[in-house]
């Protein structure tokens, strides 16, 4: 019976790349029972290794005895200083861009219009970026272990590919010449950021 690890996240992406990375290893990913029903900690980190930390703590609580992961990524783009960060994911808020309470949630389209909009007509070489994600472990509100991983890419004028989720029809690996958005989910589990900082994290419980 495979070992099943806890993971803090309700995002169905995130899931499904956790689940298709902890295959190899014959590891299974579910979220915490109740997830739905626990109040989520203030995210107010600087950094996504504070950030991931925050919530491993804290979700680590709610289910005592078990080791609970959780991660913090997003996406550096250089030529905006590392934006938009730990902000990744809030990108378009920040900006004032919100779905209307009945709308689908719209929240990577705005996310996206966002970043074009602040890189403008830069060229490519002023457009390189990066997906970066650290992962936390936690047992009882105690820090186990943690890795990170990150990828390199350049961020396109124009979105590429129907897969993926977040900046994935942006984000364009040029040693492949396609977007995240674009490459089967084994071959993104392979090369992504998650993926890398999954790996790093299942090769330290394994010792």
């Amino acid at each position: 019976m495979p070992v099943c690890l806890y993971v803090a996240t309700s995002s169905q992406g995130k899931l499904r790349d956790f689940r298709t990375a902890a295959e190899a290893h014959s590891i299974c990913i579910e979220p915490i029972p109740g997830l739905a029903d626990i109040q989520a900690p203030e995210e107010d980190g600087d950094t996504f290794a504070a950030n991931a930390t925050i919530k491993a703590v804290y979700y680590s609580q709610f289910a005592p005895g078990e080791l609970v992961l959780a991660d913090d990524s997003g996406l550096e783009v250089d030529a905006l200083d590392g934006a938009p960060g730990v902000r990744s994911a809030r990108f378009a808020a920040d900006a004032g861009l919100v779905d209307s309470p009945d709308a689908n949630d719209n929240t990577d389209v705005w996310n996206n219009m966002v970043l074009l909009q602040r890189l403008g007509d830069k060229p490519a070489e002023q457009r390189r970026a990066r997906y970066h994600c650290v992962l936390v472990a936690a047992r009882d509100g105690r820090v186990q272990h943690t890795s990170d991983g990150s990828v390199e890419g350049v961020i396109l004028n124009a979105p590429r590919g129907t897969g993926g989720f977040g900046y994935d029809p942006l984000f364009y690996l040029p040693e492949l010449e396609k977007t995240m958005a674009e490459i089967d989910l084994e071959t993104k589990l392979g090369l992504s950021h998650r993926g890398r900082a999954l790996a790093a994290m299942l090769t330290q419980l394994h010792r």
